[in-house]
């Protein structure tokens, strides 16, 4: 294998893991403030990529041509959506449900990711095909010695990377992120404190969904294409990324993100080693499949501490 192509199984692995991260970071920030698993996460990400490529069509259809401008407009109206939608998400389906078994918040959630990619499918126009995402990152090559990076991958990462950071900073740093460890930690003490529980939940839920949002227009920039199912795909992988990693720590989540994509990227290019009929489509199976192993050796996944010890 020549070290260009090593580059481009390498750039790939980080792409895909970082979409995968910025999803699982959302179960982790649910999972931690409530403890509930939100599973309409991803068809939340399908709905942000939907309503970036709708503000898309409507900038064309009035003239506004200017890449930065559509790039621009088109985050701001997906992470308002999606912000707004994990909100309501969290107010009317998840908190009425506290103190119900976590079956039905879980049962709820399910369905109503179903719901939103049933609507997409039948009232989006020709919204049961894939969509063509409009190419608006800049072209062109970084080199580094014999690897080769595009810019708009480039500019994906670096922009992922910020995001985690910037997670990380916020939860770690801030009195904003201090209250939602705490809530985290115990929410009836958090109460006591003075600290608005429903807030910190509303807000918690809205990140969450914003992150996704993000990674769903990630993946449609770099592969340009998005559809009424990816959600569910990308769900499932960000809940399994974040299981791996230990459902209620942050970091856990990140690094099951990336983990679960450097074992789809290893199969890739071993299964057609294996066997000459044995085709790349199978590094699902492939990874999946590691991460029942994974689990089964450390079945609180890798890192378990909860993200809320460190108030």
């Amino acid at each position: 294998m020549s070290l260009q192509i090593f580059g481009d199984y390498l750039v790939a692995g980080l792409m895909l893991g970082m979409i995968y991260a910025l999803v699982a970071l959302g179960f982790s920030l649910f999972f931690g403030v409530l403890d509930v698993i939100q599973f309409a996460h991803g068809d939340i990400l399908m709905v942000g990529a939907f309503a970036a490529l709708t503000t898309y069509h409507g900038l064309a259809a009035v003239g506004v041509t200017a890449a930065w401008a559509q790039l621009t407009l088109m985050l701001l109206v997906s992470l308002s959506v999606t912000a707004l939608l994990g909100a309501l998400v969290a107010k009317y389906l998840v908190l009425p449900l506290k103190k119900a078994p976590p079956l039905n918040t879980l049962l709820l959630t399910l369905m109503l990711g179903m719901v939103l990619r049933e609507l997409i499918r039948l009232f989006y126009p020709d919204g049961s095909n894939s969509q063509l995402f409009p190419h608006l990152l800049p072209g062109g090559l970084f080199h580094a010695g014999a690897l080769s990076v595009n810019a708009g991958t480039a500019l994906l990462l670096i922009t992922g990377a910020v995001l985690i950071v910037g997670v990380h900073l916020l939860v770690t740093r801030t009195k904003l992120g201090l209250a939602i460890r705490a809530v985290a930690q115990d929410s009836e003490t958090a109460r006591v404190m003075g600290i608005n529980f429903q807030w910190i939940v509303l807000f918690t839920f809205g990140l969450g969904s914003a992150l996704a949002a993000i990674a769903g227009m990630m993946a449609g920039l770099y592969y340009n294409e998005i559809n009424f199912n990816m959600g569910l795909l990308l769900g499932v992988i960000g809940f399994s990324a974040a299981v791996l990693g230990g459902l209620t720590n942050l970091y856990g989540a990140i690094l099951g993100g990336f983990l679960f994509a450097a074992m789809q990227t290893i199969g890739t290019i071993v299964l057609p080693m294996i066997g000459p009929g044995i085709p790349s489509a199978y590094k699902d199976v492939f990874s999946f499949a590691a991460v029942i192993l994974l689990l089964a050796w450390k079945p609180s996944g890798l890192l378990p501490e909860r993200f809320s010890e460190r108030v």
